[in-house]
């Protein structure tokens, strides 16, 4: 695979070229990819509106701790690291081991929110950029819709066992990320740094 870069008036531009293909199936396909983390954060607002329910009883939780519970990964997402670590949400056996692991979902959440798009309009032709970068905000309602899914078809489960599996299936999209980002390129901008 190569890229090419120019250098005008101080602005880096650069285009990815596609290994033996059509450059915008190509960039649809990366696109796809870097925007499932997307469906990560859909999924997990959609899912906590049904998982809170059977959390609350089974972890004897107060309702000060379920709406911190509910609202504490959009706090964490506002410092992303560069350190992110899958972490199951559906094992907590108490409030303090699920607010771990909503810590870690929240700094995954907001390093991948801050780089899939920008990845996505580096990859993407100019013809296509603007239909391409949208598609976050696009996979982040299907995330939702499919959270909502979860919750209906999982409600039905025992409580202990309803709220493991509405917010483990949630580790899905996760295991397709981090197998298909291994085929990814790094952008352009990456490769000219």
């Amino acid at each position: 695979m190569s890229s090419s870069a120019e250098v005008e008036k101080g602005v880096v531009t650069a285009e990815v070229e596609a290994p033996r293909g059509n450059r915008s199936r190509f960039a649809f396909a990366c696109a796809i990819l870097a925007s499932m983390t997307s469906i990560i954060l859909g999924y997990d607002i959609g899912v906590m509106s049904g998982a809170a329910i059977f959390i609350k009883e089974d972890l004897k939780l107060s309702d000060v701790q379920l709406e911190i519970l509910m609202g504490i990964l959009n706090i964490y997402s506002l410092e992303p690291s560069s350190f992110v670590v899958p972490f199951s949400w559906g094992l907590p056996t108490n409030y303090p081991f699920i607010m771990v692991g909503r810590f870690v979902a929240g700094i995954g959440v907001g390093y991948a929110m801050m780089i899939a798009p920008v990845y996505t309009a580096d990859v993407a032709p100019a013809t296509s950029r603007g239909f391409l970068s949208s598609f976050p905000e696009i996979f982040i309602n299907i995330g939702i819709l499919l959270g909502y899914v979860s919750n209906y078809f999982f409600a039905k489960l025992p409580g202990h066992l309803g709220r493991r599996f509405m917010l483990g299936v949630g580790a899905i999209p996760l295991v397709c990320l981090a197998i298909g980002v291994l085929s990814i390129p790094e952008s352009p901008r990456w490769l000219v740094l």
